[in-house]
């Protein structure tokens, strides 16, 4: 086939039916292109047909990675519509497309279609362009591991499901980065009965209409906790605990401060760090100077537990049994959590624990095993107290 110069005068010579988010793609100069979108307005469709026509004779040589969270997801969504947009073209080959390993050569270019649930690949090969399709199933160290290996341009398109996630806080506001918003509105191409159906969620829910209709920020239905940010901790509420969660190289050590009025909980941070020793934990208690105050820890760590206690401090294992992350998690549910400001790690950790999704999307009844040693922390002073059929009758010692 015989191609124009511009990449433009391409997509028309193809007929293909663009909108405006592949224009974005064609304007931007900045490295990190984030495409923000409602249901249908056209995102990972206009972005597959800007890479296929970028990646055209001129580019060469080249590999693209494709990715999403999870491998039956990547298959059943934007792998399908890559191959779909090749096919519509008539630039589909039997001959190019390893199905066993999920690569395409298009044009001398590898498109490689890689999920994160394939740490062999996402550590492999370094890259020239990353598409990241709904971006917001990742984890920041997802993130991470992907741009350590790119080269050149990165895009991300997601739908906004979560009132807080680090694509807003880390990537959005980056110098490198420019940010576009999109919703139904924004695709000509859709039937009225697609429309109507959109619109349909104005009535039936709000939440979903402000998402997958607007485009606009919301909060995601697997978040774990809704909470409120407080300036203080009023004098009112009383003290009930301390809650401390272990560790020491990957993962830090936590110690969190919990006072009730009522039905409400208040929590603070007092402790968020790594590579801290039984030494070091006893040193920043003698700096709290905490005395004889109950501290709930993790039971597993019975070393730990009982060094401190020969230290001097009240030191309890937590009480654990079956299934008793869901039932302190739900006992906490019952309870309405107010967070100090100031405690950035635990609003953060708040802001995205969060219920495991299964690969088609269902929610499950497990915790993500992610942004959860304040979470436990919390999980350990209270419901170690307030589980107890007698709480409240009798002083903690």
């Amino acid at each position: 086939m015989d191609y124009p110069m511009t990449l433009q005068s391409k997509l028309s010579k193809a007929k293909v039916r663009t909108n405006e988010v592949c224009q974005h793609l064609l304007d931007s100069d900045k490295k990190i292109v984030v495409e923000q979108g409602g249901t249908r307005s056209g995102k990972t469709y206009n972005i597959l047909v800007w890479i296929i026509f970028h990646f055209a004779p001129k580019n060469r040589g080249k590999t693209i990675t494709i990715c999403r969270k999870t491998f039956p997801a990547l298959r059943a969504s934007v792998m399908r519509d890559f191959l779909d947009i090749l096919k519509e073209q008539g630039m589909y080959r039997e001959e190019y497309h390893n199905k066993s390993s999920s690569e395409y050569i298009l044009y001398n270019n590898l498109v490689e279609f890689i999920s994160l649930d394939q740490p062999q690949k996402v550590r492999g090969r370094k890259r020239d362009l990353l598409f990241i399709n709904e971006a917001n199933e990742l984890f920041w160290e997802d993130w991470q591991q992907l741009i350590f290996r790119t080269e050149g341009r990165i895009i991300l398109d997601y739908n906004p499901s979560d009132e807080f996630h680090w694509i807003y806080d880390k990537v959005i506001p980056r110098e490198d980065t420019d940010f576009f918003q999109t919703n139904y509105q924004d695709n000509p191409f859709l039937s009225d009965t697609i429309i109507d159906e959109i619109e349909r969620l104005k009535e039936t829910d709000e939440q979903y209409w402000q998402i997958y209709g607007l485009g606009q920020r919301g909060i995601s239905r697997s978040t774990i906790f809704r909470y409120i940010e407080i300036e203080k901790i009023p004098e009112r509420a009383s003290f009930l605990s301390y809650g401390m969660d272990y560790g020491y190289t990957n993962d830090p050590t936590t110690l969190v401060g919990v006072w009730i009025d009522g039905f409400n909980l208040y929590v603070k941070e007092f402790l968020y760090r790594r590579m801290m020793t039984t030494i070091d934990i006893h040193k920043f208690f003698q700096k709290m100077q905490i005395d004889r105050q109950p501290i709930f820890a993790d039971s597993a760590e019975a070393r730990l537990n009982d060094e401190l206690r020969r230290m001097g401090w009240n030191v309890k294992p937590s009480i654990k049994g079956r299934d008793s992350v869901n039932a302190g998690i739900d006992l906490l549910k019952r309870y309405k959590i107010h967070l100090e400001r100031g405690s950035d790690n635990l609003i953060s950790e708040f802001r995205n624990y969060k219920w495991k999704e299964d690969r088609n999307g269902r929610m499950l009844n497990i915790p993500e095993d992610h942004a959860n040693h304040t979470t436990d922390a919390l999980r350990y002073s209270t419901y170690s107290l307030l589980s107890r059929p007698n709480f409240g009758k009798y002083a903690i010692r």
